[in-house]
Order: structure tokens, then C-alpha cells, then sequence
């Protein structure tokens, strides 16, 4: 991105590493963020403003996170102008800011080091054991979870491991998630902490490519399925970049194999990164080995991954067998849900030498959260965590009492046997496996969606699977498209009636009505509510303002339960 000033060009670019090696957070002075209210930048905002950096930020309005920010002592703005940059010495942009932004243009005048919010978490990461977290779904999640484990189970680890085989601090870990994490009380914890712990866990946002500056400990990617090709262009584009980010990890890379992006990476990474890479799948290895090359140390039964675990204690991440040169599988076994009650039961089968362990393992884990999605989600945080020292069988434990992250099938009601939940999914298979996971906890029930789609470029690359993933739901009506950072003149003839007239040709029960497209979300909101029956389940879909409808419905309901009376 670029714009003249004068005679003068200011070029931002979120690929390009803005820090040296002798650059600390101390470095940084006062530092400001553009857009200080999203969830990306609120986060880092406080983990500095914790590490006691001098922050201040500006938003075009307030909500929930500039409120906690300001609560915290931050000094937040509102409305983006250049005075509000005065004195500043290091500027944070994510990739929604322009180069003509008011706040930037004066930050380049006043000779401001201007970064990139991938900067300060590439930072924050240097200093850490960092675990990143990357892929087009189940971040958050996966994040969260990682993040849930180690807070509620790692000074049990730390003590069981005794101080002389202790090697990384676990307890009290920092974490910098893009949302909140529903705590043990069903209060919200914030996605931002600066812990006194060794790990942080961060999430590595793909969509523009600054992932690829991170240098994280342990690198874990859910899936790679293509998305974000507004910026990437084509699918092996995208792929590459994770090549990329995997091949930067210093000790372990943990993915899953279960899409057919992931598999493409894990076939293209250099046999040094694959030989530190741990592969996990729900499919049975006879039908992934066809896919991928991959080791299983439980058949081969030679144990190397026990020598990986020491050296990667050592830092090394680097296998002394000569031959190990290709992935370890972990499988994820008996998936089932237990009718009615909500529950995702399945088995992680950790191989013969995995982790320094003599015998294959195998952990059962039951989570309060659905789906065979989240079964993935899950086995990549008792892997990573099982690798930072702790016993695979205390994080699987410490996993069954997460309650989600924010936005991810949340339930935020019950009003005259009418369910209300909230997701943030925004992609055609999140929207898929979240109705999955809804069909699994509520079986009788009727599904029925308020979708708001996000970004008129993703709408215009999937529309066709928009249509048939939400043919899953009984009754859907599609807001008008959130645009974050576009403009619908670019995109003059995506609407959200693309996706109901493609879903007009699908095979669905009824045949005719189940889909529509409302002029706001409101409207939207009041229909769902004025089709919906006791019994019924009601989930606002999206990553844009959709969240805000819950408790609309919720009202309309009480209301509606008044007037029953």
C-alpha cells in the first residue's frame, strides 16, 4: 500500500520486519495503535500496556474493548487525527489502515517508527517460548484451548516435573488471542495477558502474509484451507506462505492433515521441517498415507521421536536418526457424541516414542464443546502442550473444562424453549461444522440462522459453497455483507441476494422459503424470531456486527413470551 505526500511516498507493507535484533519492547517508547478497539490490535495494546509500555490509541468509536483498554489507563481517542500521534515514537497499523490515514501521514512527518501489528507480536514473541497458532479456521479455538490448559494445569505440571527436570515455566502463561475466552465462572476473560510464565500463545493471522515474520517455538497450523485470496491470488500462493511460517518454527511444527491444503503443505515442506513435523488426522492411516508421506512411529517402532523430544528440549528440533526425515502421525480415534448432551468424546493415540514416551498412549478426551472440529482443535493443544513437558492425560483433563472461546457456539440464551447462541464463523466450512456441531447437540431441534456474510470478496469466491453449507440449517435469512475493509462500489454486483439465489438451486426440505435475504439486521433478526417455535435453536453467524442481534432476539423473545401471558 502506498500514497504520495508531497514529495514524499509512504509505503506500508505487513510482510516487511520493521525490527532489528537489538530492538526490545524498551526500545519502542510511546507506542499508539490505529484502530486500537479491533481484537487483534486491543489485545497487543494491553499485553504491552502490561509489560509497561506507554500506550494510547485512537477508533472511530468506542465498544467493550476500548472501554477495558481505557479502564486500564490507556488513553484511547476517538475519531483518527493527526494530533492525536503527537509524541508518539513508535505508530501500530494493521492492514485495514491506509497509507493516507491522517494518524500515519503524521506519524511519517514527525519521523515515527511505523509498524505493523505483526511487528510488536514477532516482538513479544522473541522474548517468550512462543506458540503460534495459524490456519483459516479454529485459531481462536485452538489458541484459547492451549491457553485454558496451561493456566488452569501448568503449575501442577511445573510441581509434578520436579525442579531439576523443569526446563519451560508453564503456569501463568501470556497470550495474545483475537477474542475472549469464556471462563470457569462464565464471566469472559480477555484475549490479552502478559504472564510471568515462559510460554506465550499467540494467534497468527494469515490474511496478508505477516505470519511469516514470526519465529515462533512451535508452530502449529489447524488446516490450510484456501481463503484470504484477495491477497494471495490463488490457492499455491496461500499454501506456500505456510510452507513459509512452518519452515520458521525452531522446534516442532503440529498440523493437521485432514484438508487438502494442509496435505499439499505437508508435502512440500523441506525434509528437515518435516522431520519435526507432527502430523494429526481423524482418518485412518491407510487413507492419509496415500496422501501425504508420513512416519508412525508405532509401526516403525524405532522410537527417534524420543530423541526429537530431547533435542527439541535442547532447542535443536532436530532427530539424530538419519532416516527420520518425514512426519509422525497422531490419530484421532472413535469420534462420538453422547446423545443429547453436547459432548465431543474421542481418543488421541500418541505413538511409541512420542514425547519421550517407551509405549504408544492412548488419551481419551471428552470436551464441553461440539463438533468433530473441535476434536481437531483439541488434539493439537494436548499435543503442543504434552510437548512443553506436561503428561498428555492432565491436559486432556484440564481441556474437558474449557467452555470456548468467545463467539464460538456460544449460547447467550434461553427464552420460552428458544435457544440463542452466537458464532463468529465466516467461512463456508466453519459455517458447515458449525452446524454440524449443532445438528449433534440439538437433534430434534430446528436450525434456524441469521448469516452476515464478511467481505465482498470472500462472498464472490464462495458463493456456490456459502449456498450449500448453509443448506445444513432449516431456516436461514443472509444480512446484508459486513465490509470491513472494502467497499461495495469495487464489488457492485455482490450482494447478499448472490448467496440465497445460488442456494435456490440446492435440494433442501422445504424446497421453497428456507432461504432469504433481509435489508438489515435487525429485520433479519425479528424474522427468525417470528418463525421460531419452542424447541427451536436461533445462531447468529459471522464475523462482522452479527453478534449484536443476540440480544435483540433475546428481547424479542421476552417480549413475545409477555404478550403469551
Amino acid at each position: 500500500m502506498q500514497s504520495t505526500i508531497g514529495s514524499e511516498s509512504i509505503v506500508l507493507d505487513p510482510t516487511k520486519a520493521a525490527f532489528g535484533p537489538s530492538d526490545t519492547l524498551r526500545t519502542l517508547g510511546r507506542t499508539h495503535f490505529i484502530g486500537i478497539g479491533g481484537a487483534g490490535m486491543s489485545v497487543l495494546a494491553e499485553m504491552l500496556n502490561e509489560e509497561g509500555v506507554e500506550v494510547s490509541g485512537s477508533d472511530r468509536a468506542a465498544n467493550s474493548k476500548t472501554d477495558r483498554l481505557a479502564a486500564l489507563g490507556v488513553k484511547v481517542y476517538f475519531g483518527q487525527r493527526a494530533e492525536n500521534v503527537a509524541g508518539a515514537q513508535t505508530v501500530v497499523y494493521s492492514s485495514a489502515i491506509k497509507p493516507d490515514n491522517p494518524e500515519i501521514v503524521a506519524a511519517a512527518s514527525a519521523g515515527a517508527k511505523i509498524v505493523h501489528r505483526s511487528d510488536i507480536l514477532a516482538l513479544l514473541m522473541a522474548s517468550k517460548c512462543a506458540v503460534s497458532v495459524a490456519g483459516a479456521h479454529g485459531k481462536t479455538t485452538t489458541s484459547s484451548l492451549i491457553s485454558h490448559i496451561l493456566v488452569n494445569a501448568g503449575d501442577e505440571a511445573d510441581a509434578d516435573r520436579q525442579a531439576g527436570a523443569k526446563t519451560t515455566r508453564l503456569g501463568d502463561p501470556s497470550y495474545a488471542i483475537g477474542g475472549s475466552i469464556q471462563g470457569s465462572d462464565g464471566v469472559a476473560i480477555d484475549g490479552g495477558h502478559a504472564g510471568s510464565g515462559d510460554v506465550l500463545v499467540a494467534e497468527a493471522d494469515e490474511s496478508d502474509g505477516s505470519f511469516e515474520k514470526y519465529r515462533p517455538q512451535f508452530a502449529i497450523i489447524t488446516n490450510a484451507e484456501a481463503d484470504h485470496l484477495d491477497h494471495y491470488g490463488d490457492a499455491e500462493r496461500y499454501q506456500q506462505a505456510f510452507v513459509e511460517y512452518a519452515s520458521h518454527a525452531k522446534r516442532y511444527v503440529v498440523m493437521s492433515v485432514d484438508d487438502k491444503g494442509a496435505q499439499a503443505i505437508v508435502r512440500a515442506l523441506p525434509a528437515e521441517v518435516a522431520a519435526r513435523t507432527i502430523c494429526y488426522t481423524t482418518q485412518a492411516r491407510a487413507d492419509i498415507a496415500q496422501i501425504v508421506s508420513l512416519n508412525d512411529a508405532n509401526v516403525r517402532g524405532n522410537g527417534t521421536s524420543g530423541t526429537m523430544h530431547k533435542n527439541a528440549a535442547e532447542n535443536t528440533g532436530k532427530p539424530t536418526d538419519a532416516d527420520a526425515v518425514r512426519p509422525r502421525l497422531v490419530r484421532i480415534l472413535s469420534e462420538q457424541e453422547s446423545a443429547g448432551d453436547g459432548t465431543e468424546r474421542f481418543i488421541i493415540k500418541l505413538p511409541a516414542g512420542f514425547a519421550g514416551y517407551d509405549k504408544e498412549r492412548r488419551i481419551p478426551v471428552t470436551l464441553r464443546i461440539p463438533g468433530i472440529h473441535n476434536a481437531r482443535n483439541a488434539t493439537a493443544a494436548i499435543i503442543v502442550t504434552t510437548l512443553l513437558g506436561m503428561d498428555p492425560a492432565l491436559a486432556a483433563r484440564t481441556a474437558s473444562t474449557f467452555k470456548g472461546a468467545s463467539r464460538r457456539f456460544e449460547v447467550n440464551g434461553v427464552v420460552g424453549g428458544v435457544t440463542v447462541v452466537d458464532d463468529y464463523a465466516h467461512h463456508p466450512t466453519e459455517i458447515a461444522a458449525l452446524l454440524d456441531a449443532a445438528r449433534r447437540r440439538y437433534p430434534d431441534s430446528t436450525i434456524r440462522v441469521l448469516f452476515q456474510p464478511h467481505l465482498f470478496s470472500r462472498t464472490k469466491f464462495f458463493i456456490d459453497r456459502f449456498a450449500a453449507a448453509l443448506s445444513k440449517a432449516d431456516d436461514v435469512v443472509v444480512a446484508p455483507i459486513y465490509p470491513a475493509r472494502e467497499r461495495q462500489e469495487n464489488f457492485p454486483d455482490i450482494t447478499s441476494q448472490v448467496v440465497v439465489d445460488a442456494a435456490g438451486s440446492l435440494t433442501h426440505d422445504p424446497s421453497q422459503g428456507w432461504i432469504s435475504a433481509s435489508k438489515d439486521l435487525k429485520s433479519g433478526a425479528a424474522t427468525l424470531v417470528r418463525h421460531s417455535k419452542p424447541g427451536d435453536v436461533l445462531i447468529t453467524v459471522g464475523a462482522g456486527d452479527v453478534t449484536e442481534m443476540d440480544d435483540v432476539m433475546i428481547g424479542l423473545l421476552k417480549a413475545r413470551a409477555g404478550e403469551s401471558r
